[in-house]
C-alpha cells in the first residue's frame, strides 16, 4: 500500500502516550523508618504502628525528592503516618507544594502485631507469618484488617485521587503493602506479587476511566551510590 505521495505506508513503533484525561500516580514507598525493638515498641496512632524515620530513610527522602523535583508534579499526597509526611518534605519543600494528608493511604493494619511486633514475627519465622505469606492474606494475623475491606480502601482511595486530578501527575507516598495492593489490582496478580518495594522508591501507574495501566515498579535508581543532581554539585 502506498500514500498519495507514492511512498510506501508505514506504521510504526511509537513511545507509551498517557491517554487524554488520565492522572499519574507516582507511588514513593516512605524511606526506611526507625528498626523494631521488644523494650521499645512503636507509638500508635489510631491502633497502627508510627514509627519516625531512621537516619537511613532522611537521606532516602533527600534523594528521592532531589529525583521528583525535575519531574512536572501537581499535587503530593501522604498517609496519616508520619513517615510518609517526613519522606515528602524535601520534595514539598523543593517544589513549595504543601503535601495533602489522605488517611485511606495508611498501611494495612495489623492487628495484635501493631508496634513493631509485626517484623519480630516475621525475622523469627512464626508460623502465622508462613502462613500469611503462603496465602498472600495479611488477615491470617489475629485482629488484621479484612483482605477486601483493604482493597476496596486502597483503590477508593486512589479513584478520588484520580478524579480530582484528571491530566495530571500527582505523587503518594505511602506504604509497601498499599502499593502492592494498588499494583496487584492493577495488574490483576496474586495480591503479594509486588509486595515488597524498596524503601523511597518510585512505582508508577496511569489511572484512566476504564483501566489502571502499571508504567513502573521500584524505580530506585537515585538511591545508588552513582546518582547524582545539578542540586548536589559544588557551586
Amino acid at each position: 500500500m502506498r500514500a498519495e505521495s507514492g511512498e510506501p505506508v508505514e506504521y510504526r513503533q511509537g513511545r507509551f502516550r498517557t491517554p487524554p484525561g488520565a492522572t499519574e500516580v507516582l507511588l514513593v514507598r516512605h524511606g526506611e523508618s526507625e528498626p523494631a525493638r521488644p523494650d521499645r515498641p512503636f507509638p500508635l496512632v489510631d491502633g497502627q504502628g508510627d514509627p519516625g524515620l531512621a537516619p537511613e530513610g532522611h537521606e532516602q527522602a533527600r534523594r528521592v525528592g532531589l529525583r521528583l523535583a525535575a519531574e512536572r508534579v501537581d499535587a503530593i499526597y501522604v498517609s496519616s503516618l508520619r513517615r510518609t509526611s517526613q519522606t515528602a518534605a524535601p520534595l514539598a519543600g523543593r517544589l513549595g507544594l504543601a503535601p495533602v494528608v489522605v488517611p485511606e493511604l495508611r498501611e494495612v493494619h495489623l492487628g495484635e502485631w501493631e508496634g513493631g511486633l509485626f517484623r519480630r514475627m516475621v525475622a523469627e519465622g512464626h508460623p502465622t507469618a508462613r502462613r500469611m505469606a503462603r496465602e498472600e492474606r495479611w488477615d491470617v494475623i489475629p485482629g488484621a484488617e479484612p483482605a477486601a475491606a483493604f482493597s476496596e480502601r486502597v483503590r477508593k482511595a486512589l479513584e478520588d485521587l484520580a478524579a480530582a486530578h484528571p491530566g495530571q501527575r500527582i505523587v503518594v507516598v505511602t506504604h509497601g503493602g498499599v502499593i502492592a495492593e494498588a499494583l496487584a489490582a492493577a495488574t490483576g496478580s496474586r495480591p503479594f506479587a509486588f509486595l515488597g518495594a524498596d524503601n523511597a522508591s518510585v512505582s508508577h501507574l496511569v489511572l484512566t476511566e476504564a483501566r489502571w495501566i502499571l508504567r513502573r515498579f521500584n524505580d530506585t535508581a537515585h538511591l545508588d551510590a552513582a546518582f547524582t543532581t545539578t542540586a548536589d554539585l559544588p557551586t
